[in-house]
């Protein structure tokens, strides 16, 4: 969110010459000590912005202050290439520079055309905080100096060391040939071969990196799509994983899907009811979602799952059956 508004800031001072930070901050519905540092970091980043004292005075571009762009960096450029999805460019630590980017194609506008961009963006809302039922959605946090440090490795084909935290073990460190970067629903990952073999890694769980300076090995050209969709099956095959068939209300079909790994296969009942064959991790993750759903939704395979559901409500239903 910060770096969305670095940019308004930077819009409402062009539009006005000269705000208080008390102005500022209620427009962008902060603090002024919070306006007071996004001044701080926008002057570090180059942004002329200057204070002017007195009782009329506030914060102030100078004078015939605009950007060109010609003017784009190379990660301002990567930002814009992936725009798309503004979490992508947050998740591998681009954030600030889509920011900077958006600033500087915004700032090229001429006046009419800049004005109506500023307004047009006030009618728009992209990936807000929370849903429909309040849910909190969190982008997971990695730091930019581990990303960056990830991101230059992949873009020049180097080999990788990370300190890499996998669930339930300690951290370790090892050495990699990076393939790419993806990002899927706010969660980012390193596609890798270690010794050889295909490798995952979570990027919220590297504790550091470092890029080394000898080739990776890996291939000229890459499907990174394909290469996704591959280790995905990969995943979804594996382990303790089971499969169970479902009807479902539609009404709550996005939360059962949601919660499991994949969607198998899918057909209309003739109630209206949606039939779904979804794997779940293991038998206590299928238990899990199945439960959420209360009555809206009903495993009919396997029957192992069956009988635990209905042991669980008998027991649920006898702890209740009585007052207290």
């Amino acid at each position: 969110m910060r770096a969305d508004r670095l940019v308004s800031l930077v819009l409402l001072l062009r539009r006005h010459g000269r705000l208080s930070a008390t102005a500022l901050a209620r427009e962008l519905e902060v603090s002024t000590r919070t306006v007071l540092r996004d001044i701080d970091a926008l002057s570090s980043a180059g942004v002329p912005v200057y204070a002017e004292r007195g009782r009329h005075g506030g914060f102030a571009l100078l004078p015939g202050f605009r950007t060109e762009l010609t003017g784009l960096s190379h990660d301002e450029a990567l930002a814009l290439l992936i725009a798309g999805s503004r979490r992508g460019a947050q998740a591998f630590g681009l954030g600030s520079a889509l920011a900077s980017a958006v600033l500087k194609v915004v700032d090229a506008l001429p006046e009419k055309d800049r004005t109506t961009a500023a307004d047009a963006a006030r009618r728009l809302l992209v990936d807000p905080g929370t849903d429909l039922l309040a849910r909190r959605l969190e982008a997971e946090e990695v730091p930019d100096t581990v990303v960056s440090e990830i991101r230059r490795a992949v873009f020049a084909g180097h080999r990788l060391r990370i300190h890499y935290a996998a669930a339930d073990r300690e951290p370790t460190w090892r050495t990699v040939d990076p393939i790419g970067l993806v990002t899927v629903r706010d969660q980012g990952y390193l596609l890798a071969t270690r010794s050889g073999a295909d490798r995952t890694y979570r990027l919220s769980r590297v504790l550091a990196a470092e890029e080394l300076d000898e080739p990776a090995r890996r291939p000229d050209r890459v499907d990174l799509d394909r290469a996704w969709q591959e280790r995905s099956t990969r995943f979804r095959t594996g382990g303790d994983q089971v499969a169970v068939l479902v009807r479902v209300d539609p009404t709550r079909r996005e939360e059962l899907v949601g919660t499991a790994l994949a969607v198998l296969s899918e057909e209309a009942d003739a109630d209206g009811r949606l039939r779904l064959e979804v794997a779940f991790q293991d038998a206590r993750h299928a238990e899990w979602a199945l439960w959420q759903l209360s009555t809206d939704a009903e495993a009919l395979a396997p029957q192992w799952l069956r009988t635990s559901l209905r042991d669980r409500a008998a027991a649920i239903a006898a702890c209740y059956g009585e007052s207290p």
